[in-house]
């Protein structure tokens, strides 16, 4: 799978498009003036991979949290600002490492000059976050109805404001809840422009049916090529969006760090209770760094071979189950000890 080449962007310490991995990202949804409770989800977040988060700034108090949230965590934080400019300005003299905002919506050019000048002056990145919901009506009205032509025709009216004044240092998302628009409005501005691109099924829903909207949409453009950073956007725990993320990229090949999981749907030939022995394996390995594939598989015929690229795994039986390693059954457990012996051999590993 070829990368689409784009624009290299520098968001704190990681750098987003040209060559640098996909990242994944998620947004808090604490009150951001609570700067506890902020900095404590910001912290588990990164603990799941999380690459890089968004704050809420949505008054001057939220505004002077950011400022000791960023001294507090390590992942670079950006600001989610909404028509007020000088938050902007306030952000980026507390150093924060990205914004996201649409110029069109802060005001006069100069307004947009000033954010630009003084986020160029310390080299921050502006992310221009097109919606579907929220649309310019001259749009509506010229296209009839949101589609993906007036969504990338937005999303170039504002990368023009901001090469006007000379800043390039752009990421672009344009978010639908509709996948197919979604997968569509991406592909024409990938057409159009060469800034790097953040992928996301915009209010996707909670977690079963977000993650399969999001997993299309997200997993359709990658495999194109297309996107250089990703967020899952589900109605819940953001660590589920980071988790979400990781297997989708996982799934892709395009990373191979950390615990990949396989399990079989399980039959007739099964005769031990597969289904929670594989929930309780995976809810075990949530804490595990290693990269390793683990295997449950419910039949001992055909386990170990089904599963024999996997680095460890279980092969059920009737009342017990055997340990595998590549493959080779390495001994005999009963159902009642499987879990806690391979995680076992998983944590000597």
């Amino acid at each position: 799978m070829k990368r689409r080449e784009t624009r290299k962007v520098k968001i704190g310490n990681i750098f987003i498009g040209g060559d640098s991995k996909i990242t994944v990202q998620s947004m808090t949804n604490t009150d951001t003036r609570n700067v506890e409770k902020t900095v404590e989800q910001i912290n588990t977040l990164e603990k799941y991979g999380c690459d890089i988060v968004r704050c809420a700034v949505p008054d001057i108090e939220a505004c002077e949290a950011v400022s000791k949230i960023v001294k507090l965590v390590n992942i670079p934080v950006v600001a989610d600002i909404h028509f007020d400019y000088k938050l902007a300005l306030k952000c980026i003299e507390y150093n924060i490492s990205g914004l996201r905002i649409n110029p069109g919506n802060i005001g006069s050019f100069e307004r947009v000059k000033l954010v630009a000048e003084a986020a160029k002056e310390k080299q921050i990145p502006i992310r221009i976050g097109v919606n579907s919901g929220s649309l310019d009506k001259k749009l509506l009205d010229k296209y009839g109805k949101v589609c993906p032509d007036a969504l990338v025709e937005s999303a170039l009216e504002h990368i023009n404001i901001l090469e006007k004044v000379n800043f390039n240092d752009i990421v672009i998302s344009i978010k639908s809840s509709d996948v197919m628009q979604m997968i569509e409005s991406y592909r024409l501005i990938s057409e159009k422009v060469d800034y790097p691109l953040h992928l996301g099924v915009t209010e996707a829903g909670t977690l079963w049916r977000g993650t399969i909207k999001s997993s299309i949409g997200i997993g359709t453009l990658i495999s194109e090529g297309i996107g250089d950073t990703i967020r899952v956007s589900l109605t819940g725990d953001p660590v589920d969006e980071v988790k979400t993320g990781k297997e989708i990229l996982k799934a892709l090949g395009c990373i191979k760090s950390g615990v990949e999981f396989i399990s079989c749907p399980t039959c007739g030939r099964t005769e031990i209770d597969l289904i929670n022995i594989a929930k309780e394996v995976e809810r075990r390995l949530d804490s595990t760094n290693k990269d390793i594939k683990v295997a449950v598989m419910g039949c001992v015929v055909n386990g170990p071979g089904e599963a024999r690229e996997a680095d460890i795994g279980i092969a059920g039986g009737k009342g017990e189950g055997l340990i595998f390693k590549k493959g080779k059954i390495i001994k005999k457990v009963k159902e009642e000890n499987l879990v806690d012996e391979l995680m076992k051999e998983i944590n000597n590993i």
